[in-house]
């Protein structure tokens, strides 16, 4: 569709009075992708123009359609083609698709391959070949992966700063040092489940990559207290989200070292660590104080009050905490703060198979947490929606209690527990 002349005499059309620039800088005005969209749909110019600037682009297509995609589209920098867990076509992308990516998207910076299982090393080797530029590739739960294509990934990629490889059950300790070799910049690694990890791969990875800001390494059951303690005296200037769900060789060696070390820690994931006790937990509620966030500690089974206590008094901008099945947290841990005046940031509290916690306690909390938005008191026997009813419990407004079954994920932040 061409621009209407304007009225009267010397009238011109849109597209001779503008350049290139003077539209793109118009495109760079619009908001809402439908805007921008729309821009394309004026001529053929403006959809040329729309399609030069696009940086993001999610597909699902084959090599045929996405070579057309890399003509269409070539400054795009961030290119999605996962696939949904649940509705996931098998083979879905296959290696001949990430040839293509290879040779069609020069400049590429983030690749999302999340549960593309008919992906292979022949196919992650090609990436790491031909794609310098790439800082993020997240190929989660990609089952066939090894070290002989990450570690063409590690070689190839040197500005490479996220790597996810949740999943990847066939990761060793190789890639780490492949990694802490080459990627002196890498700041996140997601590695859960990657079973084959021990502490001397952690411990490799802390010496070259000083700059980390993320681990999550839960359900590395081979990695325990050596591993962490090392990672957190080189990484600790850096390091804010540590996850250790379901390490059982991490205990209190662990949680003491980050402690003295990590002071700007804001995430951290115990939950299963049957070893962790209160006299590293109040150490670590003492040094971030000023720091700590999130923290889930559910089935450390040595936590009791103090621990709690502790953490709701001392952390100020804790907002989320999980202490499910922690058998020994009583009312106790929420008592006088209402009385003191006291006043916490929290807005997600499980208290889940906390058998102890009686409605007395979940008053005192709904007291002092004017900002909680979710509590989770299944299982808890002596609280139950009756009770609350009976005893006159009044909870916030926007707060949404969960007394049986499970909160829906939309209502929990993706990153806040897990």
């Amino acid at each position: 569709m061409s621009a209407t002349p304007s009225s009267g005499a010397g009238g011109a059309l849109i597209n001779d009075v503008l350049t290139d620039d003077e539209l793109r800088g118009v495109l760079a005005r619009l908001g809402p992708e439908a805007e921008r969209d729309a821009f394309g749909l004026v001529c053929r110019r403006w959809l040329r123009i729309q399609s030069s600037e696009r940086r993001l682009l999610r597909a699902r297509a084959g090599p045929a359609m996405l070579r057309r995609m890399a003509a269409r589209f070539p400054g795009v920098l961030d290119l999605d083609l996962s696939q949904s867990p649940s509705r996931s076509f098998y083979p879905g992308v296959i290696d001949d698709d990430l040839d293509v990516v290879a040779g069609g998207f020069r400049n590429l910076r983030v690749l999302a391959l999340q549960n593309c299982k008919g992906i292979t090393d022949v196919g992650i080797v090609k990436l790491g070949d031909r794609l310098p530029s790439l800082q993020s590739l997240d190929v989660s739960h990609c089952r066939k992966l090894s070290d002989r294509g990450l570690k063409a990934v590690a070689l190839g990629c040197q500005n490479l700063r996220q790597l996810l490889i949740t999943g990847c059950r066939l990761i060793t300790d190789n890639l780490l040092t492949a990694l802490s070799k080459n990627c002196l910049h890498l700041e996140d690694l997601g590695a859960a489940g990657c079973s084959c990890l021990t502490d001397a791969g952690i411990s490799v990875l802390a010496d070259g990559c000083h700059n980390m800001k993320a681990l999550d390494i839960s359900k590395c059951n081979k990695v325990g207290d050596p591993g962490v303690c090392k990672f957190a005296e080189v990484c600790s200037s850096s390091l804010v989200s540590i996850k250790l769900l379901d390490c059982n060789k991490v205990g209190d060696k662990s949680i003491q070292a980050l402690a003295n070390f990590c002071h700007n820690l804001q995430t951290l994931v115990i939950g299963g660590c049957r070893d962790v006790s209160d006299e590293s937990v109040e150490a670590l509620a003492l040094s971030c104080c000023n720091s700590l966030k999130s923290l889930r500690m559910d089935w450390c089974l040595k936590i009791t009050d103090s621990s709690l206590r502790s953490l709701l008094w001392k952390c100020k901008l804790l907002v989320a905490i999980d202490v499910g099945c922690c058998d020994q947290i009583t009312d106790a841990a929420f008592q006088d703060m209402e009385a003191s005046g006291f006043q916490s940031e929290l807005r997600f509290l499980k208290i889940s198979s906390c058998v102890r916690v009686t409605v007395a306690g979940v008053r005192n909390v709904i007291e002092s947490c004017r900002a909680l938005e979710h509590l989770d008191v299944r299982s808890c026997p002596q609280v139950t929606r009756q009770s609350c009813e009976q005893a006159g419990l009044q909870f916030p407004g926007s707060c949404k209690v969960n007394f049986e079954g499970s909160l829906s994920e939309p209502d929990l932040p993706v990153d806040i527990f897990f």
